[in-house]
């Protein structure tokens, strides 16, 4: 067994319960790798598991962090299809808030020549995402009007990007008139300033009153129900994140009353539940981002000790695209 250092969480809270600490790594078991992670991705469900809406499934205390590059130092009992020495990401793993961890290989996927470790750990789980939302849970393509919340976050930037290469119509909502440049240069027709501007009626105005195919809703609370009154007659609300709080109950029948809505939450886990579906939403993100359609930018770096600035950054929503961990 040797250490590591890493983040652990020993208490639910704020930022500052994310704390660097000496822990031990053991030998990497059955069906496991090593790797010693280059990057690291910092994304919104981190919050949720910090804070406690979504529940770490070992309880507490953990390391927290789900997507992440790097090369593999060891190899457990029973693994095939990896060597020491290649460089792998993931966007499904667990305790990557660390500078080696013991991860399933099923999990891992190979990282193609020509793109670095800090693109890799900026996409995965964001890029496959995306790859889900616009290809899987609806098919986006050039006669599909859809409007994405948080356009210049993380998903939303290669979100605007891959669905204009879909020849998509594209509407954003931003928080600043800053996100809003920056959603434009990546994709969106129509951005929307939701601190000036009433979504829902801007929505209704560039539809021609028809309203979208589909709403694609990481925001949550905030967001509801407005999203739902921006779509048109049978449309798709796609529900997959809570940056704002989760989305209250509510009555079944709002859809109906609303114009026979359809509704989904929808995760990344339940879309790579198996290595095959894992490697052909990887190899749809890798193969994109190669001809150039989406580009990753890493706007925020922080060390892995900074892990508590950089939470408080995102969540004062203080970030626009992607953040990383360095360790």
């Amino acid at each position: 067994m040797e250490k590591t250092e890493a983040i652990v969480i020993r208490e639910l809270g704020g930022p500052e319960v994310l704390k660097l600490e000496t822990v031990d790594l053991p030998d990497p078991g059955e069906g496991e790798v090593q790797v010693e992670h280059r990057a690291i991705g910092l994304n919104f469900i981190d919050v949720y598991f910090r804070t406690g809406l979504y529940k770490a499934p070992n309880g507490l205390p953990f390391i927290p962090g789900k997507e992440g590059a790097g090369v593999i130092t060891r190899l457990g009992p029973g693994v095939a299809g990896f060597s020491i020495g290649d460089r792998v990401a993931y966007g499904t793993g667990d305790k990557s808030y660390s500078r080696k961890a013991n991860l399933a290989a099923r999990q891992l996927v190979r990282i193609p020549e020509g793109i670095s470790f800090d693109t890799a750990a900026a996409m995965m789980l964001k890029g496959m995402t995306a790859q889900y939302l616009l290809n899987q849970t609806f098919q986006v393509g050039e006669d599909t009007v859809l409007l994405f919340h948080a356009a210049a976050g993380g998903v939303g930037l290669i979100a605007g990007q891959w669905a204009k290469a879909l020849g998509a119509t594209v509407i954003g909502t931003v928080g600043s008139e800053e996100k809003a440049e920056l959603a434009r240069q990546h994709g969106y027709d129509h951005v929307i300033n939701y601190r000036t501007e009433d979504f829902v009626a801007r929505v209704r105005e560039i539809t021609g009153g028809r309203g979208v195919d589909v709403v694609y809703d990481s925001v949550g609370k905030d967001t509801f129900p407005g999203s739902l009154d921006c779509l048109k007659l049978r449309g798709l609300w796609v529900s997959f994140g809570n940056a704002s709080g989760p989305v209250p109950p509510f009555e079944m029948a709002m859809l109906s009353q609303k114009g026979s809505l359809f509704a989904t939450r929808p995760t990344l886990f339940g879309y790579t539940a198996t290595p095959a579906e894992l490697q052909a939403c990887a190899n749809a993100l890798f193969d994109i981002v190669q001809t150039d359609k989406v580009r990753i930018n890493v706007n925020q770096r922080y060390p892995l000790e900074e892990a508590g600035r950089a939470h408080a950054d995102l969540e004062a929503r203080k970030t626009s695209g992607t953040t990383l961990l360095i360790p």
